[in-house]
């Protein structure tokens, strides 16, 4: 076809998962709307497909009062918009013109219906058709590829605007794949329209791989316009070999319209990380991270969380941005605790509401801290190469964590953990060796309730096992370790996208992009998500052009699912979850 653009209230120690304070049951009811207060528009998408026909495709939002149907309307170059559809679409947020004059000055836009009456907001402004059916093109401002991308509005005008990192290149800091940067990263800003913002060069004091470079894009402050975190330095402290072990390194704050640094404090040091063999204390010192959570209670800021170490020593830090200045909240280390707690990190960090305590806490890999800065539970496996919180088992309360675990284990090198506690629910019960890449965690397929969970050794193909949310084995079918879930035709499980093909679980292929992956994000449109991927000189954002069945919110309200996108733009990446099950949740 074608494309187009655009957690369980108990605590204690059971099986590896070691907690260490109660967690708090309190109600859950509320506790999203601190963060749905991003003010986003409609996200209208018009798409032609034919000569004569155009799909418009627009999202529900959290405020949307039960019964809300829309209009449509069309607007051919200068003349009045007229109204298109004979009744109020109710049932989703889509339409299918299938009398669109062929015209290349045509607009749609689309007005909500609320008991029978027609409601005009300033976000119902019309939007021009996309006549490539393919994709939506974003030039970028030369001719280089994009490594990653952070989706905020930066002018506040309730659409999502772009900043990219780039190039592409990616280097590692252990001894067997580092090599030396041959140039610099730079943060480009971009609008939702194209039009370029500002470039900001991170300089020679940050080496070129994503462990050396995090940022984050979010409104931090609550002033409806996003600002850009990032850890920068200073100067040219290369030693001669090119590997940076020296110099000032700090957290910085941009202003998201203009790219300009309005705050800075330092970053959590490398001298901890420091020892005899230099090489191995580079790679671990090298280790860099950083995260948007809510710390406080209702309607309160984020705060940023800046954090060193994956393999051995972790240290994390808490700020807030209040007034132009970053103030500390809280330090944590592993250095005194027990060897349960040393060497647990991940690839990127995560930040979400885990036990219902109306705070978010800090995910760390295989260990988490609740929102004062202290130890709430750790699972003692070690380092892990993915980890998917979501509510991956609809028939339990709360949410869930599956893991894949780079580290060997005995047992449990993939298994799935109480989100609120750490206790293993269930896991592989062989020795593993290296349980490696993304792998996989969705609801694929139809037949099992609650998402499938999909992990393997690195060097033996004969070892990918692919289980249901309790554990059952389903398939050990080679699928790819890189298997990126994505919600693209009518029904609430998703789809596949392996290399540059999306099919169906167990069914026909859908789709064909190109460029390397960006982003898997609702972004536009109805809940179904967009893929955005980088060619030379330029973004693509392709988003699905199937008829809905059902409306959903846009998923970018749903707390969990957007503090994934905001943490996507540092780190390895893995595609968002919801913190509901979609097949189970129904419409609205």
């Amino acid at each position: 076809m074608k494309l187009a653009i655009c957690l369980v209230l108990a605590c204690g120690i059971a099986v590896s998962g070691i907690a260490a304070e109660p967690a708090v049951a309190v109600n859950r009811q509320g506790i999203a709307v601190r963060r749905v207060d991003e003010k986003i528009d409609r996200g209208l998408v018009a798409i032609r497909q034919k000569p004569n026909q155009v799909y418009v495709g627009w999202r529900l939002l959290q405020s949307d009062p039960k019964g809300v149907a829309f209009n449509v309307y069309r607007r051919d170059g200068k003349s009045s918009p007229i109204k298109i559809n004979s009744q109020p679409v109710l049932r989703t947020t889509d339409y299918t013109d299938r009398a669109a004059p062929a015209t290349k000055d045509l607009c749609y836009l689309v007005r909500s219906v609320i008991g029978g009456r027609e409601v005009k907001t300033p976000s119902d402004s019309p939007v021009r058709v996309a006549e490539n059916s393919q994709y939506i093109r974003v030039p970028l401002h030369g001719p280089y590829t994009v490594q990653k991308i952070g989706i905020a509005d930066l002018d506040g005008d309730g659409r999502y605007d772009f900043v990219v990192k780039q190039p592409s290149d990616n280097i590692d800091p252990f001894r067997a794949y580092w090599q030396r940067s041959p140039g610099t990263y730079k943060l480009e800003a971009y609008r939702h329209d194209g039009k370029f913002l500002w470039r900001y060069d991170l300089g020679w004091a940050i080496e070129r791989g994503i462990w050396y470079s995090p940022y984050v894009v979010y409104d931090l402050d609550g002033d409806g316009k996003a600002e850009v975190a990032v850890k920068t330095g200073e100067g040219d402290p290369r030693d001669d070999d090119g590997r940076v072990t020296s110099g000032p390194e700090y957290l910085t704050v941009l202003d998201g319209t203009t790219g300009r640094p309005v705050a800075r404090t330092d970053w959590p040091s490398r001298e901890p990380f420091m020892g005899k063999d230099r090489l191995v204390s580079y790679n671990r010192a090298s280790r860099n991270q950083l995260g948007v959570a809510w710390l406080d209670g209702v309607g309160k800021p984020p705060c940023l969380i800046a954090a060193r170490g994956t393999y051995g020593y972790m240290t994390a830090v808490a700020y807030e941005y209040r007034n132009h200045k970053l103030h500390e909240r809280w330090r944590w280390d592993n250095k005194n605790l027990p060897r349960s707690y040393q060497g647990q990190g991940a690839h990127w960090m995560q930040c979400a509401d885990v036990n219902a305590d109306g705070h978010d806490e800090v995910i760390l890999g295989s260990c988490v801290l609740d929102h004062r800065g202290h130890e709430l539970w750790t699972t003692g496996l070690g380092h892990c190469d993915s980890a998917y919180l979501g509510d991956l088992d609809p028939s339990r309360p709360g949410l869930e964590i599956y893991y894949n675990m780079e580290t060997r284990n005995r047992r449990n090198g993939m298994c799935m953990v109480d989100a609120a506690t750490g206790r293993i629910l269930w896991g592989h019960s062989e020795p593993t060796i290296h349980i490696h890449g993304s792998g996989m965690c969705s609801d694929i397929d139809p037949t099992r309730p609650g998402s499938e969970c999909y992990g393997g050794e690195r060097d033996s193909k004969d070892k990918r096992w692919l289980r249901d949310c309790k554990g059952n084995v389903l398939s050990t079918e080679d699928m790819s370790l890189q298997l990126r879930p994505v919600y693209w035709d009518a029904d609430p499980q998703r789809e596949l996208l392996r290399g540059h093909t999306l099919f169906k679980y167990k069914g026909p292929k859908l789709a064909k992009i190109e460029g390397n992956l960006l982003a898997v994000v609702d972004l536009c449109g109805d809940w179904r998500e967009e893929i955005v991927t980088s060619v030379r000189g330029e973004v693509r954002i392709y988003t699905t052009t199937i008829p809905a069945v059902d409306p959903h919110v846009c998923l970018m309200q749903d707390p969990l699912y957007r503090s994934d996108v905001i943490m996507a733009a540092m780190g390895y990446y893995q595609c968002p979850l919801t913190s509901y099950d979609m097949a189970t949740s129904g419409s609205r």
